[in-house]
């Protein structure tokens, strides 16, 4: 499996935007966890995003937010969420999303110790301040785990430099102000984001938050996004429609972008 940037660089080269899909960890249950993240990894994703369940997700709405719920209510850990990834042989490198209390109740290098241990190459801690991320990062980058940072459509140009100069991997760009979920349209001022980002860093840019349509995955790729997270619409499906609906979306969502070259 290669790393994130590995994958990025890649995929550029052949002038493709990546897919990332995003599924919460044991919703309904970690049997059929394992077996989406296989159906996402054989069916068009270049990365996957996988949530760990956390009772107080900030940044989520409510689609996910139910989803992390009924996780823990199945009593689902992080350990036993690290053991099945690591018995399952996926071609697209697994991205963490948690939160910042779990890793610090764990302890930082014991932390970082399990996701190697278990293949992980990178996560986002979207609770994590730029100004407190380096100690984390730099332990993260001694084991050759990429930690991603997220810069929001009202970042300053001085904080997008600031947060490009630290993220790994790419560069998360939120594409709402506001929590995850299923959104109709996208803001232009996305398209003025990218452009900012450019200027400061040729790292690669992922767009996440709100994106739910083939036809929003592929206005982010013409855009200039190098990557597109579909996060609120997965989970959704999953819950009602089971298995085969998130197979058939990933490969339409995947579809939708491969012809996008990247800007």
């Amino acid at each position: 499996m290669s790393s994130i940037s590995q994958t990025f660089a890649a995929l550029r080269s052949q002038h493709q935007c990546a897919l990332i899909p995003f599924i919460t960890a044991g919703d309904p249950d970690l049997e059929t966890t394992a077996i989406a993240l296989q159906l996402l990894d054989a069916n068009g994703a270049d990365l996957i995003e996988l949530g760990i369940p956390y009772s107080d997700p900030l940044a989520d709405g409510p689609v996910i937010q139910a989803a992390a719920t009924r996780a823990l209510n199945q009593g689902v850990r992080l350990i036993q969420v690290l053991e099945m990834v690591q018995n399952l042989k996926l071609r697209a490198p697994i991205i963490l999303f948690t939160y910042y209390n779990p890793i610090l109740s764990i302890g930082i290098d014991q932390f970082l110790q399990q996701l190697a241990n278990a293949g992980i190459k990178g996560f986002v801690v979207p609770d994590l301040p730029l100004e407190e991320s380096s100690q984390l990062i730099d332990r993260a980058d001694a084991i050759g785990i990429e930690v991603i940072l997220l810069v929001a459509p009202t970042s300053s140009d001085e904080r997008i430099r600031a947060i490009a100069e630290q993220s790994r991997g790419f560069i998360y760009l939120v594409s709402v102000t506001g929590v995850t979920g299923v959104r109709s349209q996208l803001q232009t001022r996305v398209r003025d984001v990218i452009q900012e980002i450019r200027k400061v860093t040729d790292q690669s840019i992922a767009v996440g938050f709100g994106v739910s349509q083939p036809e929003q995955a592929r206005q982010l790729a013409e855009w200039g996004a190098d990557g597109v997270i579909v996060g609120s619409a997965f989970v959704q499906r999953l819950a009602d429609e089971g298995l085969e609906s998130v197979k058939t979306f990933c490969a339409e969502l995947k579809a939708s972008i491969t012809p996008a070259l990247i800007k």
